[in-house]
């Protein structure tokens, strides 16, 4: 296994992943599909996901196409958080989320989430902290990111991840 690669969603779960997303993000989804959807938005905690019903049906979808070990306590709550995250992501871009992130509107000169915040991000305790604050972002980048990428960074958030992020901000020039 490649370095990077451990920091990665597993593909086959990642694909599971998009199908879900897709459903839920359809212009016309089906009455579970709505409803999944406003439950996992309306959760405020990670522990407000992993209870609920619309999370752990997609969880026993997703281990099912898991060919590695079980996954560890840790990788099931981001698990959770990508999942409530990905429920807010209303257009899946090209952006990942740093880029997104930093990419100034038309007009403006303001990066969507300023520095300070995106350092409070880099600076997140556990994955609890950084659900929260990826979920107060999402509406500053009109709910447009790329879903796996997305996905690969809540997954293997971590020190590689947070340098992959610094490196990927547009920090604002200080003149």
């Amino acid at each position: 296994m490649s370095n990077e690669s451990r920091y990665r969603l597993p593909d086959p779960v990642k694909a599971e992943l998009m199908r879900w997303w897709h459903t839920l993000s359809s212009p016309h989804p089906s009455g579970s599909a709505r409803a999944d959807r406003a439950v996992l938005r309306r959760a405020a905690s990670l522990d407000e996901v992993a209870c609920s019903p619309a999370y752990q049906r997609l969880y026993r979808t997703l281990a099912a196409a898991h060919t590695g070990d079980g996954w560890r306590p840790y990788e099931q709550e981001r698990l959770a958080a990508l999942v409530g995250l990905a429920a807010h992501v209303k257009t899946s871009s090209t952006r990942s989320l740093p880029q997104a992130m930093s990419d100034k509107a038309d007009g403006s000169d303001r990066n969507p989430v300023s520095e300070l915040r995106f350092a409070r991000l880099l600076d997140s305790p556990d994955t609890e902290a950084l659900y929260t604050g990826l979920r107060r972002c999402l509406p500053l980048m009109q709910h447009q990111v790329s879903v796996p990428s997305l996905a690969d960074d809540v997954f293997g958030w971590g020190d590689f991840v947070k340098k992959q992020w610094a490196y990927a901000y547009a920090w604002p020039r200080k003149d």
